[in-house]
């Protein structure tokens, strides 16, 4: 069943038809067909409304050896003015690495500092860890994705991100043994 989605903004019959659109796809991906299941690559699109293909860049960012949140709003709001030129659609993110995640939060007025002194809390850089290498605690790092996911999913509207006043897109790196982190940015829009 779909979920009941309010869909608020002068671009709200198009975000709904894309929630729609995704919606259906997901369902009937799903569903046997005589050819077995469907795949991204024959997923029913509605008078090509929807392209079935994206534009991706690779973001190259030093994190240095520190723990760190590092704002991605900027560089998302570049790659966004090329890749999407005024269209609706989605962005996603993806840190490849096991010890990064995405967060959408307040940055500058201290909410990054609160989710470092947060992750500290919950994760301690100790020997309780059974993953062992590397800094001590190092075990930590690799726990971080289960509660900073390493990736997020965006509107976007108009060529530009649908983020609230206060909210930025952040790289959140807690491994001081890595200091070169990759950021995958994908736009998928009609």
């Amino acid at each position: 069943m779909r979920p009941n989605v309010a869909v608020h903004s002068e671009r709200g019959q198009t975000l709904s038809r894309l929630l729609d659109l995704c919606y259906r796809n997901i369902e009937t991906a799903w569903r046997p067909t005589p050819a077995g299941l469907l795949t991204s690559t024959n997923l029913p699109y509605e008078d090509g409304y929807m392209s079935t293909a994206f534009t991706t860049r690779t973001l190259d960012i030093t994190t240095g050896t520190t723990e760190t949140v590092a704002d991605l709003t900027a560089e998302c709001a570049a790659f966004l003015r090329d890749a999407a030129d005024g269209r609706d659609g989605l962005l996603n993110l993806f840190v490849p690495h096991a010890t990064a995640g995405i967060a959408i939060l307040e940055t500058g007025a201290g909410s990054d500092e609160d989710l470092l002194a947060a992750l500290h809390d919950l994760l301690p850089a100790d020997n309780r860890w059974r993953h062992r290498h590397g800094t001590p605690g190092h075990g930590r790092d690799h726990v971080l994705p289960a509660l900073v996911p390493p990736h997020a999913t965006l509107p976007v509207l108009g060529g530009r991100l649908a983020l609230g006043t206060w909210q930025s897109i952040c790289l959140v790196d807690t491994n001081v043994d890595n200091p070169t982190r990759q950021v995958r940015l994908s736009f998928l829009g009609q």
